[in-house]
């Protein structure tokens, strides 16, 4: 009894698996038993007939088949032709690298030849045989490539070939750059997949032959091979040939199929054999009529009332489900999915139903969570950019009169907020931001406003314009918000902001205009500390063509347009020429000379400099080597940039330098401004203790101007110190800059320190300055910037002023 139950649970079907299997599986047996019932007996000359119509199909599938291949086979040969990494491979003739390319493209698809050829059809670069074997390939190629549209398709599917025993089917298309550069080639080796998709659609045995000699099977879905494929065929197409393999009688057809070239020699005809079985294409013409008849009354009952069944159990659920697909599709996730009663419609189709609600419920989840990240701002639940980038623009579309309405863009950005990230850390940062998104929305409640945070500590706030009166009181009072200190855990922060405002369509009607021309306005507040600005255009600097200057700049180093000239320095004493320093022009070939004030400024906010102080140290102690081969001991300065302080291998790129041209470290004199040093203090010392322990002698620049104290000064490793010329250009006349320059010197004494002074204009400075203590001086007095391969010829004609020109007024002398 137990084993007659399992037995029974075996078989027993889900409620969907018995609507759907049981009715098909018996209508299938149904048809079938009736069918082997009335096939039976002999079929005349119509059967004959439709046999060979049969094969004759079957040779059209398999001349399909071939072309499709051939087709596959185009496509991917014009997307290698297309690749743009196999263009540049094409284009650098680096044969390792297009073998690379080829094989890699080759394996991908499939392919078993890859072969690259220049315009004239020589071989270049090969995969799957060599360079040798692919030169009797290409007459073959060549036909290929001129057999049609398809890129190497002819009339009978393919370029064929044999090489070693195997079928290839060849293809070839043009690599353009425009103008054809070269050929790909690509061959698949012809397999038995060809003649099982024909057998699969047509039902049709086949077999390829080569008729030698000797004559032989290449390739065949026959089990056996038959004596008769062997037989030598007189005709082109020749069908009616009785085959017979095992027990079962096959009727055939014979096909020449076209090749190429192979080896140097033109090789022998390929054929196709095609074989129909005789039995299975007779017995479905007995009784023809009786069966067909029986067949079509059957069909239409017995399937009449079963999709009647069918239709009435699944199509009310599964439309249903259909529906909520579409929905689903059209981005609905709101309404729900009605699960089905499964007495009604089985198990299966009510869990469907389930899954299909799940799915809503977490795509609807997932898109807030989405769109949630995507527009609004998670630490102060503010609108981000983005969002306050949309409504902007929905508010700048113009009305029905093309009119757009007035609006004020502002731009808040905090001052020192780095410094409260660096030293309350980023935590306390955070919840400073969220501090302050919350004031600023407390004075934002306006209904025309949207307040949001742009990024970082930069919030954008949107509201419609009644003028500028009117902007710049709100603005006032968003910053009036941030005046009181603000209190995070045991500490008391004070803060202040910069903002900057921009009206459209007065000043732009774009988004991201507005937005660039404000942050413009916001960063001249911050610099003039004046709080709030209005936008106006005198403050943007930025124009198409320093932008275009800055571009072209990139590829100044790599044309070989940047200069470097000299600028000397003398021994202010005994007038002795000790160096120079080392400055930096653009020869540009339609601008020509280009200012460093142009270029510089550019280069130092996207980090250019960086290329540039590496051209300038390059070529810097290559004029050093000069100097030295040629028997002069000079020093040379370079300056440095803040990023160039900051970058960590600043120092062993320098002492490269020095080693592969032999130059003395002490000969390397590099210059930093007090700014460059003040941005961050500890990275700067670290960096300038680096280059003093190589050597290099350092010297700070526009000593003076800065903002630095005294205990930096002591602190850092330096040689030098320059004074700014705007103290030594004025001192003949202001007794004040005589002083702080008299002052300077005696400190950069007492600190061991050598003086430099730039600006020495006139012989009566030159002299003040000896009279001073000043050590070595600079200026357009002494010499002029040049280029630095006219320098040694300077040095060598120098002649120091005499000590006559060299006097000093005795009475400002006094007074000193």
């Amino acid at each position: 009894m137990s084993t007659a139950k399992a037995r029974e649970s075996a078989w027993r079907l889900s409620g969907l698996e018995r609507r759907i299997v049981l009715p098909f599986l018996l209508l299938l047996l149904l048809v079938q038993g009736v069918s082997l019932m009335l096939v039976n007996g002999a079929i005349g000359q119509s059967a004959t007939r439709s046999i060979d119509s049969d094969l004759q199909t079957g040779h059209r599938v398999f001349t399909r088949l071939l072309e499709q291949r051939a087709e596959r086979l185009s496509e991917a040969a014009m997307l290698l032709a297309s690749d743009f990494g196999f263009r540049s491979a094409v284009s650098s003739r680096d044969v390792a690298t297009l073998s690379d390319a080829l094989e890699n493209h080759g394996r991908r698809i499939g392919a078993s030849l890859v072969i690259y050829t220049d315009p004239a059809w020589h071989p270049v670069a090969s995969t799957g045989l060599s360079i040798d074997r692919v030169a009797a390939l290409l007459p073959v190629a060549r036909m290929a490539s001129m057999a049609g549209p398809a890129g190497g398709v002819s009339v009978q599917g393919g370029r064929l070939t044999l090489i070693d025993g195997r079928v290839y089917q060849l293809v070839a298309v043009p690599v353009k750059a425009p103008r054809t550069v070269g050929w790909v080639l690509m061959g698949f080796v012809l397999d038995r997949s060809v003649l099982q998709q024909l057998a699969a659609i047509t039902d049709l045995r086949g077999a390829v032959l080569f008729n030698g000699p000797p004559t032989r099977t290449l390739l065949s879905t026959f089990t056996q091979a038959s004596d008769a494929l062997m037989a030598p065929t007189p005709e082109a197409v020749l069908c009616g040939r009785e085959l017979r393999e095992a027990d079962r009688r096959w009727r055939s057809c014979e096909f020449a199929l076209d090749t190429g070239l192979s080896d140097g020699r033109t090789m022998p005809p390929l054929r196709l054999v095609l074989a129909h079985a005789v039995d299975e294409a007779l017995a479905p013409f007995e009784r023809l009529q009786l069966t067909l008849l029986l067949l079509t009354l059957v069909g239409v009952v017995v399937f009449a009332v079963g999709s009647a069944v069918m239709a009435r159990r699944l199509s009310r659920p599964i439309r249903g489900l259909r529906q909520a697909a579409e929905r689903l599709s059209r981005a609905d996730y709101d309404t729900p999915v009605r699960v089905p009663d499964e007495r009604l419609v089985g198990d299966e189709l009510a869990q469907l139903a389930r899954a299909f609600e799940s799915t809503r419920q977490a795509v609807q989840h997932r898109e807030h969570t989405i769109g949630r990240l995507a527009y609004w701002d998670t630490l102060t639940e503010l609108p981000n950019r983005a969002q306050f980038v949309d409504v902007l623009h929905r508010r700048l579309q113009p009305d029905a009169a093309g009119v757009v309405a007035p609006l004020a863009v502002m731009m808040l950005d905090l001052d020192r907020f780095k410094h409260v990230n660096d030293v309350l850390g980023h935590r306390l940062g955070d919840r400073l931001l969220r501090a302050v998104a919350q004031r600023l929305a407390a004075g934002c409640r306006g209904a025309d406003m949207v307040l949001a945070r742009l990024s970082g500590d930069e919030f954008g706030l949107l509201l419609a314009s009644h003028g500028v009166e009117h902007a710049c009181t709100v603005a006032r009072a968003l910053l009036a918000s941030l005046d009181e200190p603000m209190q995070l855990d045991d500490h008391m922060i004070d803060l202040s902001a910069s903002l900057g405002i921009a009206f459209a369509p007065d000043h732009a009607t774009e988004p991201e205009a507005l937005l660039g021309l404000v942050e413009v306005a916001m960063y001249a507040a911050k610099r003039r500390q004046l709080g709030l600005l209005v936008y106006d255009t005198s403050m943007d600097t930025r124009s198409s063509a320093s932008l275009s200057l800055l571009s072209e700049l990139r590829r100044a180093i790599e044309r070989q347009e940047l200069r470097l000239y000299v600028q000397p320095k003398v021994d202010l004493k005994t007038g002795r020429v000790l160096g120079g320093e080392a400055l930096v022009r653009w020869l540009h070939p339609q601008r020509g000379l280009v200012p460093p004030m142009q270029f510089i400024p550019f280069a130092e906010q996207t980090g250019f400099i960086r290329q540039i102080t590496v051209w300038m140290l390059e070529t810097g102690v290559q004029a050093l080597q000069r100097w030295q081969d040629a028997g002069l001991v000079m020093k040379l300065s370079i300056n440095l940039s803040t990023r160039d302080l900051l970058d960590p291998e600043l120092t062993d790129r320098v002492g490269r330098l020095l080693d592969r041209h032999r130059v003395s470290a002490a000969r390397l004199c590099l210059e930093i401004t007090e700014s460059a040093i003040m941005d961050d203090p500890a990275r700067a010392l670290q960096t300038l203790q680096k280059l003093h322990e190589l050597g290099v002698h350092l010297s700070i620049d526009d000593f003076g101007t800065g903002y630095s104290s005294l205990a930096y000064l002591k602190r850092l490793p330096v040689d030098e110190l320059k004074i700014d010329r705007s103290f030594v250009t004025n001192m003949e006349r202001d007794l004040d800059d005589a002083r702080i320059v008299q002052s300077t010197i005696g400190l950069a004494h007492n600190l061991g320190l050598t003086v430099v002074a730039e600006g020495v204009e006139t012989d009566k400075a030159w002299a003040l300055l000896a009279r001073l203590g000043c050590d070595e001086g600079q200026g357009y007095g002494i010499g002029r910037p040049m280029p630095s391969e006219e320098f040694l010829g300077w040095v060598r004609h120098w002649q120091a002023p005499s000590n006559e020109a060299l006097h000093v007024d005795t009475d400002f002398a006094q007074m000193l």
